[in-house]
């Protein structure tokens, strides 16, 4: 009511003076009716507020605060919990600062692992970045702050990506590239959501009717406001007639005199102009009633509980990916550190996210008080006295009885702005990891990467710590980590190729003059990896513990549904190791005889849990209509097809422990409008078409049967044959074998197209 009682009294210039940017990080104020510009931040990982004169890529300096671990970091917690509890703290944190708006998380999936940003992205997996973007936006906006999920979509690279035009199926779009930010606003609410730079199928998004009205707003029923990523505005009237609110940032009125001329030349409607001021103004209001009026300022005490929690989240997020007993380190070993890293870490990524911290702790000061001993290794901003740097640290492990080498990605590898060329380490790095595996001690590998990186030394060392993007916890929490006060529990939220070529995107990644076509479709990550049976370094879910969990006892409440129906899938879950340890209890489902091409199996459920030496808890899954789903272009919806489906609980997606099966029936019927030549076995597949030719199929099939129609040397192969036969032939082939007149095929036809439509 406030907002359309404002509207009612603004001019035109008013009006469209809302829908672009007052300066770079406000929106516009109009004095004359009381409404202020309200403030937006970068921020998933920490907050980049900027003062004076600002700028998008991070390159001038913002407040000094804390930097959480980086979204590919968070996302091998598995921790909706931790997730949600790091979103009510940059909630408070905006709160202290006045920011009206927080920019992220991003959602888009790791098509390829040398997309230059992934370490802004959770993962390749839809439903686990959607879980985990909604625990965020939900802890982000209990404070009373709008937050803005990012970049809708398809944003997977950044060669191009404000030109680019990623070319993208309808299924694979659904249920890949949209499924996370669809699970984000059911289950979160953002009040905002960031449409990208690049053009999709052929129509830049921040233009992209289709998306920004007849997916976001229709289908899925998103009720806030879609503003551009920086620069990202293109046509103002097709914008707005699109469903696109607001372009950022501000600067010359150029966008606001456009939007003027199309009103007045008849060529804009004022009424989307009022809808699309109505539902910015409606957010920042919402803001005005639900944040706190007299937030004190950020201190010491809140730095300090921003430190504890970022270390907290930087233990909970790195994966041990191997341990041959190595590790935790024990007191009475003599450690040599090796590695740059150990003494200046990398511990965030570079760009818009990039935060100005406040202190950032590292291994060697961390590991003081433990008498380690410290050679550096390598040099990432000199690479020439690489030779003399290794020798200095072979000579050094003489001493030693575990080497821990700090190795991984120097800044200038990944970055917003570019993608990587590979997916290797420096190769000075590489080299230093294999001279010291050489030296017979053992040998321990911690990585800081915002991304996969190739491991061709992984059979010679004997563990790999991969600590991610940490944050500005990243000393203290590693060697913490390392000695086991902290005990390892993420899991790999992105495949681990072998090599860059083994990734089913590399042919078509970044696409000609950055024109990508997403020839892979539903296959990236895990589900091709899987599906093509082909090795990987380390598979999606991976993780190892200092503790050892035996599931058992799995059971199903029903084994017959509808998709209409939950069922409940239940597992024991018993620590039987020594240390007191979490688990990430992982649930994957397949459909055991699809009828369109689809994943060897899918996650579809996760949950985090801590148990001590010897104690058990029993974790549930409810799985609904979606977790057997798939989107089918015919229906322009997700589709439940009836059949049996195996349901996995395990540890990570190669590591299933049990199984179960479960038929769920489903309700909905495919669009139909047979035809004569329509295969059999497609009119079967709908529903009413089962019910009213399969009788018919069923006395074929019988008939054949009794009359010996089949080679009996063949035995149950000539059956299989024949059926095979059958069911693929056009429906008329029953008239022209003389199994039914074309009369009677006809009348079946009619009568199964007048039930579909």
């Amino acid at each position: 009511m406030k907002s359309a009682e404002l509207i009612s009294k603004m001019t035109l210039q008013e009006k469209a003076s809302l829908l672009s940017g007052g300066d770079f990080w406000h929106t516009q104020a109009i004095d004359r009716l009381g409404i202020k510009g309200y403030m937006m931040c970068d921020g998933p990982n920490g907050l980049r507020k900027q003062e004076g004169s600002p700028d998008h890529l991070g390159k001038k300096e913002s407040i000094k605060t804390v930097c959480y671990p980086s979204a590919n970091t968070l996302a091998s917690s598995f921790d909706v919990d931790l997730e949600k509890k790091l979103g009510q703290s940059l909630g408070d944190e905006c709160n202290r600062e006045h920011i009206s708006m927080l920019l992220g998380p991003g959602l888009n999936m790791k098509r390829s692992p040398v997309c230059g940003r992934n370490f802004e992205y959770f993962s390749e997996d839809p439903y686990l970045a959607g879980k985990l973007a909604s625990a965020f936006v939900e802890g982000v906006q209990s404070k009373g702050v709008a937050a803005c999920p990012k970049h809708f979509a398809t944003n997977n690279q950044e060669y191009r990506r404000m030109s680019g035009n990623s070319i993208v199926d309808e299924r694979t779009l659904h249920e890949i590239y949209l499924t996370a930010f669809e699970m984000l606003v059911k289950e979160a609410g953002p009040k905002s959501i960031m449409c990208a730079y690049n053009q999709l199928n052929g129509t830049y998004l921040s233009e992209n009717k289709y998306m920004l009205t007849d997916v976001l707003r229709d289908k899925w029923g998103f009720d806030g406001f879609v503003v551009t990523d920086w620069g990202a505005g293109k046509g103002p009237a097709k914008g707005v007639e699109a469903g696109l609110d607001l372009v950022m940032p501000g600067g010359p009125k150029d966008h606001e005199k456009a939007i003027i001329a199309a009103v007045e030349a008849g060529e804009l409607d004022e009424a989307l102009v009022d809808k699309a001021v109505g539902r910015i103004l409606d957010v920042f209001f919402w803001n005005d009633d639900n944040a706190p009026k007299d937030a004190a300022p950020s201190n010491e005490a809140t730095s300090k509980a921003d430190y504890e929690l970022a270390r907290e989240l930087a233990e909970n997020s790195a994966v041990l990916l191997k341990n041959n007993r190595v590790l935790p380190l024990k007191k009475d070993k003599k450690i040599l550190f090796v590695g740059e890293f150990a003494k200046t870490p990398r511990y965030q990524g570079s760009g818009s996210s990039h935060i100005n911290s406040i202190c950032v702790s590292n291994a060697l000061d961390a590991a003081a008080d433990r008498g380690v001993s410290y050679v550096r290794g390598y040099d990432t901003s000199n690479t020439k006295d690489s030779y003399i740097l290794r020798e200095e640290a072979v000579q050094a492990a003489e001493n030693a009885d575990v080497i821990v080498i700090f190795a991984g990605l120097p800044a200038s590898y990944e970055s917003e702005g570019f993608d990587r060329d590979d997916i290797n380490l420096p190769r000075e790095q590489d080299k230093l990891i294999d001279d010291l595996a050489h030296t017979g001690k053992k040998v321990v590998v911690v990585l800081h990467n915002g991304g996969a990186v190739a491991m061709p030394w992984i059979d010679k060392v004997d563990a790999v710590l991969d600590m991610m993007l940490a944050g500005d916890a990243v000393g203290e929490a590693t060697v913490r980590l390392l000695w086991g006060e902290a005990n390892p529990s993420g899991k790999l939220a992105e495949t681990y190729p072998i090599k860059l070529s083994d990734n089913p995107s590399f042919l078509n990644f970044p696409g000609e003059h950055g024109n990508p076509v997403y020839a892979e479709g539903i296959y990236i990550g895990y589900r091709y990896y899987e599906k093509k049976r082909m090795p990987v370094l380390f598979p999606f879910g991976h993780g190892l513990t200092y503790s050892e969990f035996e599931y058992s006892n799995i059971s199903i409440d029903k084994d017959s549904i509808t998709d209409q129906d939950t069922v409940n899938v239940s597992i024991d879950v018993w620590n039987v190791g020594r240390y007191a340890g979490k688990e990430v209890v992982q649930l994957y489902v397949s459909e055991n005889a699809p009828r369109v091409s689809r994943p060897h199996k899918e996650l579809k459920g996760f949950k985090k849990i801590e148990l001590n030496p010897g104690e058990s808890t029993r974790v549930t899954f409810t799985l609904d209509k979606r977790s057997f789903a798939y989107y089918d272009e015919r229906l322009h919806d997700f589709y439940v097809p009836s059949d049996d489906y195996s349901i996995m609980v395990g540890a990570s997606s190669a590591d299933i422990r049990h199984t179960v099966q479960v038929h769920v029936e489903g309700t909905v019927d495919l669009p139909g409008n047979f035809i004569t030549f329509t295969p059999i076995e497609d009119i079967l597949e709908n529903r009413k078409g089962k019910e009213i030719l399969g009788p018919v199929i069923d006395k074929v099939l019988a008939a054949n049967d009794q009359e010996g129609g089949n080679d009996e040397s063949l035995g149950e192969a000539g059956k299989k044959m024949f059926e095979k036969m059958i069911k693929e032939m056009p429906v008329l082939s029953l008239a022209s074998f003389g199994m039914m007149s074309v009369d009677d095929v006809q009348k079946l036809l009619d009568q199964i197209n007048s039930v579909v439509e």
